[in-house]
């Protein structure tokens, strides 16, 4: 097993000047050495074979027990130094301070035609893990696993993971924070990004005033993931600024697109590459409900529902602007890109919407249709999903009757204002130029068939607690192509059943989910 190694982040980044493995406060430094513990019998679940081979594994290695013990830290790859990196962030809208990646363990870079950074999920503790022990238990690790492959073939931004594994150990764990904790399996999932550098990880050195080593990781985060810029240079710290607003508001329109929700957008969660990270009590919509969130820990505020989930990005790049002022001294070009997420957000997701419905030539009155049509979707229980796949080739309303939980609610003043609705939707298609057929597909391209709903991915998790792995693999199968009919497949183009509707791990989620 041969990779081609390259440490930057390690070798270009002041380290923590105590090689100790404790919980504590590390100052003037972007990581600290943390080795991950040795696993009672690790067992290697499933790997993502697209990947492993985009990194440079071969398929022998894949299946090797040298494999195996690296994807779960019981063997440390030559030359290699495992990490935590230090961040801070805001949690639920307050500063939390120093926080760190608390469970995960860094292996290395592999260099190929990107840089990929391996990271190890549950591998132990770290000089961030403060009160908890760093590890992971199954049903969080197969939802991690499973979704980074789901999100990443329905064009989302988002890291993306290389492999599952058990560790052999039993994990302590208190899934609703209510008082019954309980134990359960442990699992490892390794995951990659081009850079898990997160808002945190520039917010905790600015919190310091520590501008020597803010400095240096914004100069490092320009030397390798936005080369253009230039480094040392305050103009061009406003414009990766520009840069991270961009890539934030993409990847949230493209949230909004799939009915996809974070759960805990807090600033440590939020990378600056714009790729979705961290997916703990994350959901998609069933019913179309904008106040929906499946973080039990958000529940009574709501702070990161879905249909907040653009305005907490821009409170978030707020946050992430003064760290960036920290060292440019000049508020005005950060302001300039702030104003610009909302310009954009307001024109990005009027396309995005109107690409849903099947409009491609786009005016100010689309607004106003699409306005008509979310409130509609509110009337009654509708699934996002179903009724944008179905909408495709709908001729009226009825057309899209499976889309609805309650179909006996379609009748008297719902019925009539979905039947204006279609009205107004069907005269606005006829001044398009594209065939019937062209818009059919453009609209199958952007409205996914299949997303991977809270109770598929709790059915592979209750099988695989009995050492049933079935389930995931099927899962993991239909997630490559979510836009394709997949005829053996069409069970999961299905709602939500009504066993799912308030089941843990379905409906209901914590940060520990």
């Amino acid at each position: 097993m041969k990779l081609n190694i390259q440490n930057t982040f390690t070798s270009e980044l002041p380290a923590d000047s105590n090689p100790e493995n404790y919980t504590r406060q590390v100052e003037n430094a972007c990581y600290s050495l943390a080795t991950p513990i040795t696993t009672k019998a690790p067992k290697l679940l499933h790997v993502n074979k697209d990947v492993a081979n985009d990194l440079g594994f071969s398929k022998d290695d894949i299946t090797s027990k040298e494999f195996e013990n690296l994807i779960t830290g019981n063997s440390i790859y030559t030359n290699t130094e495992p990490y935590a990196m230090c961040y801070g962030g805001h949690q639920f809208g307050n500063w939390a301070g120093q926080l760190g990646d608390g469970r995960a363990i860094n292996l290395f870079q592999v260099k190929t035609d990107k840089s990929y950074t391996l990271q190890l999920k549950g591998a132990g503790k770290t000089p961030y893990s403060r009160t908890a022990d760093g590890l992971a238990v199954l049903r969080s690790s197969i939802r991690e696993y499973l979704c980074a492959e789901a999100m990443y073939h329905l064009g989302v931004p988002t890291t993306r993971s290389l492999s599952l594994a058990l560790s052999g150990d039993e994990v302590l764990r208190d899934v609703l924070y209510n008082g019954n904790p309980a134990y359960e399996p442990g699992a490892i999932v390794c995951r990659i990004a081009e850079s898990f550098i997160r808002f945190g990880n520039f917010q905790i050195f600015a919190s310091r005033n520590d501008k020597t080593t803010l400095a240096a990781l914004m100069n490092y985060t320009i030397r390798h993931h936005f080369p253009h810029l230039e480094e040392n240079n305050k103009d061009d710290y406003a414009k990766l600024f520009q840069e991270i607003v961009n890539a934030t508001l993409k990847m949230i329109v493209h949230w909004q697109r799939v009915g996809f929700v974070h759960g805990v957008m807090n600033t440590d969660n939020m990378s600056v590459l714009g790729l979705t990270i961290d997916y703990g009590p994350y959901g998609w919509l069933d019913n179309y409900d904008p106040d929906w969130t499946p973080n039990t820990t958000d529940r009574q505020n709501r702070r990161y529902r879905y249909g907040q989930q653009p305005n907490i990005g821009l409170w978030n790049l707020y946050q992430l602007a003064n760290t960036f002022y920290t060292l440019t001294e000049d508020a005005a070009p950060l302001e300039k890109a702030l104003n610009s997420y909302k310009t954009q957000f307001e024109e990005q997701n009027l396309a995005m919407m109107c690409a849903k419905i099947g409009i491609q030539t786009i005016n100010k009155q689309d607004y106003i249709l699409i306005q008509s049509l979310e409130t509609n979707l509110k009337l009654i229980e509708t699934d996002m999903t179903i009724f944008f796949r179905l909408l495709a080739t709908a001729n009226n309303i009825e057309d899209c009757i499976e889309a609805f939980y309650i179909p006996e609610q379609l009748t008297g003043e719902v019925l009539t204002e979905w039947q204006a609705w279609f009205d107004q939707y069907h005269t606005r298609l006829e001044s398009e130029e594209i065939s019937k057929n062209e818009r059919i597909k453009k609209m199958n391209a952007v409205n996914p068939k299949y997303v991977l709903r809270n109770y598929m991915s709790q059915l592979a998790i209750e099988a695989a607690e009995k050492g049933d792995y079935n389930l995931i693999n099927e899962l993991y199968d239909l997630v490559q192509n979510p836009y394709e009919e997949q005829p053996k497949y069409q069970k999961w183009f299905a709602k939500r059943p009504d066993w799912a509707k308030s089941k843990v791990g379905c409906s209901m989620l914590s940060c520990s989910s």
